[in-house]
């Protein structure tokens, strides 16, 4: 479970990158979005690019008689198609039919005649099936009715009567995608599956969720995921409990969210936009359960839904089966117009300034952050504007080296960017950018320079080489249909949605051809004035602008602490004794509710898969080793697909063994150098353009695998002295421009400059705050760093390379950097040295390739060209084996261990309202083997206990535990987030064993539930993956040395698990070893918890 913020993309309208607001990004602007839960199993890949999905490409799963019929799609006539994908049903009309070229997308729009609603069928050949169901819901106020309400509908209903099916469902489904998500105006519920057996069980949960909820008849309901007052003695203070509203804490714990919505604010003040439909923790006991229920009997209505179905499932099943839920209700008139979003005018008549406050703790510095913010239109865009604006952004902010991106960044005036430019998820686009780390004498000074910069681009205009690499990059992405780890139809869906949510075409914005051709012929005839003229209009003329200034308070957790207790306190003093009494019975009833199993009754209403359905066999991938190529000395791994689009997708590996450990710190820097301060006669700006003008995008990162000895097999657990560190350098590019990704490659490899000074010193600026930042938001994420260093030299380094422990690097290398440049251009000067040490580097080189057949051929030139080129001797000295030798890392990484990651309990304290919780230890010892079945424990205790008793009971918007049986580190981790406890859930955490052990008694008795927690296991083995990833994937389990019969066997052991392995799991938890605990919260979490004996 997560809270989402909006993915920054060149524009949702063309469903560009518009996979979820989760989708990783550099930075971007918040909107008002909270996931019920997260589930999506498809693998990410190593670069953050998945291949397009050409039209009706042949799939891999099993078919119903219609998705065999989809897949002739990809031969047959346009009449075929239609007889196909628009099927005519007595209870629906057809509004429009079309192919959507662009993504081989064939699109019916349905309306029911009965009730009003819209379903968008999309027909076409893939198994990943997705199913969404969309309301409007723009709230009057902050209550965060909206979010409530969508937490709220997943509890149980008329139908599937357990108190969570939601919960069950993730229990024992296959789905590759579960979730919901709750926008500024709008609720989406979204999931996606290759089984189609499981797609409707889900769909059917989902529809009756939505339309029958328990939430709006049981008050019980909207206590727990809202909020209620909790009192168990008399004689202690009332609180405040809710998953919404410990979720919310956390959010605004966050100074950058609290940025963002202000701005969001600032920007609507007349319309839905004004208020925080995730709900503020001071507005959200506001709500009452009355109010919550009107609000779904008012949007929750068919007639006010946006119904989507994509994939290669069967129309008419698809149209019947909404069709049962749709055809209860009657037609609602009022529905569609009493959830319309007005438009914000324009009404400032001078930009306006705000000062807000924002938390920090009492070794934090001082600064203050300043956001430019700009409402941009008036009126829906065309989709030549949409896409204008989109590459607009892209020259201005998409890359470091953008013009305002890199405007800013240099200026010294703050240590990070804020904003990200352009969002446009909702009915009106805006424009947003600023700096975090300011002084508060320079606030001024950032708002007089992104004003100035603007309008000098916007008299200067764009280069035409500016205009080609924002063009390739643009036009790339939109050929590619780059949804990264999330399925395709949801991004097709949320790229729909962006006009049909507002009762606009839905497949308008998902056309990007004919705007693009217009654009292009644009600037053909004026150059850059397209962008010019948009820029002077929306931006430097624009005077519907506020500028947010947050200012830093060292005082404002504990005033809003002493607030809310205050709040309380007066609401108990009001209460009479009788009402006091209410208030601890209501306390007793809830927890017991909560505490409580479903009747057998109710578990049996929800429709489930059986172990027939799973597939029993590994998914094996094409990889093909050379380990000489050309006698060049460097190993060329290919992974040959069926299609991928005339993309090749290459990463580069180089090792670096011989790097000074004393310098691993700086490695993360040196990757970053290597793509953004320039290289050979190529400034920063020019090595950008060239990379944007040529490919697809080119990257840099690091590689750290713990390998196992000849001998061990996967799963043993061994001490981790062996490791297999690389950098690595990606990309993709069509077939045609491989030789230029090649050049791109060996170029930022041996001549990127060092010698960047000022470059450098923002690099670690910016990653310092971003730390700060992160640890305040994802703590659960470094107390498990932390804690996994304790127990393992491989986890130590991760640790010391990205955790708390890099956070103390940084500050000194930032310290050094500052006062003693030429130490550090020494360093990495070194560290180059040592990465392409001219007798051993080519021995430690890998180039990995996925393509097609077509590609493989076109580019092979390109291969030779490039490895005869890189540096080093061919015939030059073997590296050790890493497999057989220990690290030269390891030998001080474990001398360090000790001083620096102690077996000890340790509290990290920020500013925050919430605390994240973190236990671990040893649950297998050195030598042991490390069975398949413990992933279908640790899974069912992370969906099961874990969920009920830290989630459900405790209030936390997160409760779960990490364990992976094929890592090898034998080390077991439980982790809360966003947790307003911290003493009890560590009491929680201890009492895991005997909750497992009982659990294990009944799993003995029902076949059925062990079966449904295999079921679930097996889901997570078995995500969709495109072309690259299975490429990356077949990549890893070579560098592993993992063989077909290991994997088989490790998926036979997960399949054959019995109650008994639960037991086992149950009494290993009983007898951890070595236990630790590390938690991140506040000052007050830390004493409360003191006091509380932890």
């Amino acid at each position: 479970m997560a809270i989402l913020t909006t993915s920054r993309r060149f524009t949702a309208k063309m469903a560009i990158m518009a996979c979820i607001a989760i989708a990783a990004r550099r930075g971007g602007r918040s909107f008002t979005a909270s996931a019920f839960a997260i589930s999506n199993r498809s693998a990410s890949t190593a670069n953050g690019i998945a291949t397009k999905s050409l039209p009706f490409v042949g799939r891999t799963a099993s078919m119903s008689t219609s998705a065999s019929s989809i897949t002739k799609l990809q031969t047959a006539t346009v009449e075929e198609i239609e007889k196909i994908a628009v099927i005519e049903h007595p209870s629906y009309e057809i509004i429009s039919k079309e192919n959507v070229d662009e993504y081989g997308a064939y699109c019916t729009m349905y309306r029911h005649k009965k009730t009003g609603a819209e379903l968008l069928s999309v027909v076409n050949d893939d198994d990943n099936k997705v199913f969404g169901i969309t309301f409007r819901t723009p709230p009057d106020d902050s209550t965060g009715v909206p979010h409530i309400l969508e937490h709220s509908v997943l509890c149980g209903s008329r139908k599937y009567r357990t108190k969570e099916p939601f919960v069950q469902l993730l229990q024992g489904s296959l789905q590759t995608f579960l979730n919901a998500f709750t926008y500024p105006d709008r609720t989406c519920y979204v999931l996606a599956s290759q089984n189609e057996k499981d797609f409707k069980n889900l769909i059917n949960v989902y529809a009756d969720a939505v339309f029958h909820p328990r939430a709006t008849s049981d008050p019980m309901v909207h206590a727990q995921e809202g909020w209620h007052l909790e009192l168990e003695d008399k004689e202690e203070p009332l609180t405040y409990k809710g998953v919404v509203y410990n979720e919310m804490k956390g959010v605004y714990s966050s100074a950058d969210s609290r940025l963002y919505r202000q701005a969001q604010r600032s920007l609507f003040p007349d319309n839905t936009y004004s208020v925080d439909s995730g709900g503020d923790p001071v507005n959200i006991p506001e709500l009452s359960f009355e109010e919550f229920r009107d609000f779904h009997a008012k949007f929750y209505h068919p007639a006010n839904s946006r119904i989507f179905f994509w994939g290669d499932d069967d129309v008419e099943e698809r149209l019947s089966l909404m069709d049962e839920y749709l055809s209860e209700f009657e037609e609602s008139p009022e529905s569609k117009p009493g959830s319309v979003v007005e438009w914000q005018q324009k009404t400032f008549e001078e930009p306006a300034w705000e000062v807000h406050p924002y938390p920090v703790g009492g070794d934090q510095d001082e600064t203050h952050m300043v956001q430019v913010n700009w409402l941009m239109n008036e009126k829906q865009f065309t989709p030549l504007e949409d896409i204008t604006v989109g590459l607009l952004d892209h020259l201005l902010m998409g890359t470091g080296q953008s013009v305002l991106y890199k405007t800013v960044i240099e200026s010294g005036l703050g240590t990070a960017i804020t904003g990200g430019g352009l969002s446009d998820e909702l009915l009106q686009a805006t424009f947003g950018v600023g700096l975090k780390g300011v002084k508060p004498e320079n606030t001024k000074d950032v708002e007089e320079l992104l004003l100035k910069t603007l309008a000098k681009v916007a008299e200067d205009g764009f280069s035409d080489d500016e205009i080609a690499s924002a063009m390739n990059t643009v036009e790339f992405r939109l050929r590619e249909f780059n949804t990264g780890s999330y399925p395709k139809g949801l991004s097709f869906m949320l790229g729909a949605m962006a006009n049909w949510i507002y009762d606009g075409d839905a497949t308008e914005g998902l056309r990007f051809e004919k705007p693009l051709a217009e654009l292009k012929a644009a600037i053909a005839e004026n150059g850059s004035a397209i962008f010019t003229d948009f820029l002077k209009q929306y931006l430097v003329e624009n005077q519907h602008r506020v500028t947010i200034e947050m200012k830093p308070s060292k005082t404002l957790e504990e005033e809003e602490l002493e607030g809310e207790k205050s709040r309380l306190a007066a609401i108990k003093a009001s209460l009479t004794d009788d009402e006091i009494n209410e208030v601890i019975q209501k306390t007793a009833e809830l927890k017991k509710l909560q505490a409580s199993e479903d009747a057998p009754e109710d578990r049996a209403t929800i429709p489930s898969l059986e172990l027939a359905d799973l597939k029993r066999e590994v998914s094996e991938y094409p990889n093909e080793v050379s380990e000489n190529e050309n006698d060049s000395g460097v190993k060329v791994i290919r992974h040959e697909m069926q299609s991928t689009s005339g993309i090749a997708y290459v990463s580069f590996a180089i090792d670096t063994s011989d790097v000074d450990y004393d310098d691993l710190a700086l490695l993360p820097v040196f990757t970053r150098i290597m793509t953004e301060t320039g290289a050979g006669d190529l400034s920063d700006v020019e090595l950008s353009q060239k990379i944007g003008t040529h490919t697809g995008g080119v990257g840099v990162g690091l590689m750290s695998t713990k390998l196992n000895a000849d001998g061990v097999p996967i799963g043993q657990v061994n001490e981790s002295n062996h490791l297999l560190t690389k950098l690595t350098i990606g990309g993709k590019a069509t077939s045609d421009k491989t030789e230029e990704l090649f050049s791109i490659f060996n170029l930022i490899l041996t001549e990127s400059n060092l010698d960047s000074k000022k470059k450098v010193i923002e690099m670690l600026k910016e990653t310092k705050t971003r730390l700060e930042s992160s640890i305040q938001g994802s703590g659960h994420s470094f107390a498990n760093t932390r804690m996994k260093a304790r127990y393992s030299v491989s986890g130590f380094i991760s640790e010391k390379m990205g955790g708390l422990t890099y956070l103390d690097s940084v500050s000194a290398m930032l310290k050094e950097a500052e006062e003693d440049w030429d130490s550090v251009l020494a360093k990495l000067q070194k560290m180059r040295a040592a990465i392409l040490n001219k007798s051993t580097c080519r021995s430690g080189m890998m180039l990995d390739i996925t393509a097609d057949a077509a590609v493989m051929e076109t580019i092979k030139p390109s291969v030779d060209a490039f490895l005869g080129a890189l540096p080093g001797d061919a015939d030059g000295e073997k590296l050790a084996d890493p497999y057989n030798t220990e690290h030269p890392w390891i030998t001080k990484a474990k001398s360090e261990m000790t001083e620096m990651a102690p077996l000890k309990d340790e509290g990290f304290v920020v500013p925050t309202q919430v605390s994240y919780v973190g236990k671990g230890g040893r649950l297998y010892e050195e030598g042991e083997q490390i069975p398949g079945s413990t992933a279908v424990v640790s899974r069912y205790l992370r969906t099961g206990y874990l969920w009920d008793h830290v989630r459900v009971i405790g209030g936390a918007y997160g409760g779960f535990c990490t364990f992976n049986p094929m890592e090898g580190d034998g080390v077991f981790t439980y982790l809360s987030y966003r947790d307003p406890n911290l003493d009890k859930t560590l009491d929680v955490y201890d009492a895991t064993a005997d909750a497992l052990l009982e659990a294990a008694e009944e799993l003995e008795k029902n076949p059925d539930a062990l079966a449904t927690a295999i079921i679930g296991a097996v889901g997570d083995l078995d995500g969709a993956l495109s072309a690259q990833q299975k490429g990356s994937k077949a990549f890893n389990r070579w560098i592993l040395r993992q063989t077909p019969e290991e994997r088989q066997e490790y998926r036979d052991q997960i399949l054959n698990t019995k109650a008994s392995d639960f037991k086992d799991f149950a009494m290993r938890l009983k007898q951890l070893k070595d236990p630790s605990v590390a938690c991140v919260s506040s000052k007050a979490g830390f004493e409360a918890a003191a006091k509380a004996g932890k």
